[in-house]
């Protein structure tokens, strides 16, 4: 991050903790009432704010009750406890990068298809979109149901709602690339008789990899979620979905915020590792990433 974007950054930060902490005072104060009037009736009002930012159970954590969380799991615990929150992350994140390969290599030969096929460009690709019109959350407990009818449980039912969600960025980002050469372009080719895959190879691919670094960004985050809401049926046994559901289920809102933290935060690295492998690839293709 460069100098110029580190204050602005850090000012937008400053300012979401400050209306988060404004924001848990004013959920959590209904509670801190009835405490206080259950008591001898005697508070002023720093012991009422102090009140609101440590309840076992609030409606919104203050962000340090969700820092303390953060720590005590990821750092305070070992990595293979089922208390840590990097036991969880790791299992989230097989089935993220299982799903998010399968996604992209999905929606590549299927861009493929699309362009080298005017058949399939007409008939596949408003199914495509068609599909998107699906909610996740009605299409997740249904796959995992049926997979586990057959005897396929864990990983896979995860890494297909995965690939539901990341193939469709990555269809939409490389049909645009593909089709990114100008006709120009394209008739050069035919001067120097190239063929169809030399002219796919030399000149369609290369020119739709920013395109592709671009959609497979998007895909990564998208996996990641239905990577999440595939552990929600049935109450996985690990991952930060089966967090997010214990915690509802017991009202631990400080767990499930620190849930939340560690999905946002494995994103970030997420698309943080495909921006530096943009970089390499297309600083070695000579091409400004």
């Amino acid at each position: 991050m460069s100098h110029g974007t580190t204050v602005p950054v850090l000012i937008v930060v400053a300012a979401i903790i400050v209306i988060w902490y404004a924001a848990s005072v004013w959920l959590n104060s209904a509670w801190q009432f009835q405490v206080f009037a259950r008591g001898d009736g005697d508070w002023t009002w720093g012991e009422f704010v102090a009140g609101t930012f440590s309840q076992d159970r609030p409606l919104l954590p203050a962000p340090h009750q969700v820092a303390v969380e953060l720590w005590n799991t990821v750092v305070g615990q070992n990595v293979t406890s089922r208390r840590s929150l990097v036991y969880h992350a790791w299992i989230t994140l097989s089935a993220t990068l299982l799903g998010f390969a399968m996604g992209t290599g999905l929606g590549i030969l299927l861009a493929v298809l699309i362009v080298h096929n005017r058949a399939m460009d007409r008939s596949l690709l408003p199914w495509i979109i068609a599909s998107q019109t699906i909610p996740i959350l009605a299409i997740a407990p249904m796959v995992v149901v049926v997979l586990a009818s057959i005897g396929m449980t864990g990983l896979v039912p995860k890494a297909l709602i995965s690939t539901y969600l990341s193939f469709f960025p990555v269809v939409v980002g490389m049909v645009k690339g593909f089709r990114s050469p100008d006709q120009i372009q394209l008739d050069l080719m035919r001067t120097y008789n190239a063929s169809s895959n030399q002219t796919f190879w030399k000149l369609r691919f290369p020119a739709s990899l920013p395109y592709l670094f671009t959609s497979m960004k998007v895909g990564v985050a998208a996996s990641l979620v239905g990577a999440i809401v595939g552990e929600l049926p049935t109450g996985a046994a690990g991952g930060l979905g089966s967090r997010l559901l214990a915690g509802s289920y017991y009202g631990q809102t400080v767990q499930i915020w620190s849930a939340l933290l560690m999905a946002a935060a494995l994103s970030a690295m997420l698309i943080l590792a495909i921006t530096v492998a943009q970089r390499v690839v297309l600083a070695r293709m000579g091409a400004n990433a």
